[in-house]
């Protein structure tokens, strides 16, 4: 069974962006969003800044992975 993608739009370093993930890294990402007391922008944007050559929503979905519930 394939996992649909859920598409959201962020703004991110003062540009418009969508970002597509399965259902489950974005419930980790508000959560830890959620955690931190930032906005989900923000933590995105911080992954952003520091993913390197790696795509936007890979670096995001190991962000994901290697966060702690």
């Amino acid at each position: 069974m394939r996992a649909s993608l859920r598409k959201r739009s962020l703004n991110l370093a003062g540009h418009a962006t969508s970002l597509a993930l399965e259902p489950e890294f974005w419930t980790v990402l508000d959560a830890a969003a959620a955690r931190d007391g930032i906005s989900l922008a923000v933590l995105v944007g911080r992954i952003d800044e520091a993913r390197g050559d790696r795509p936007l929503a890979s670096a995001c979905r190991v962000f994901a992975l290697a966060t702690k519930p």
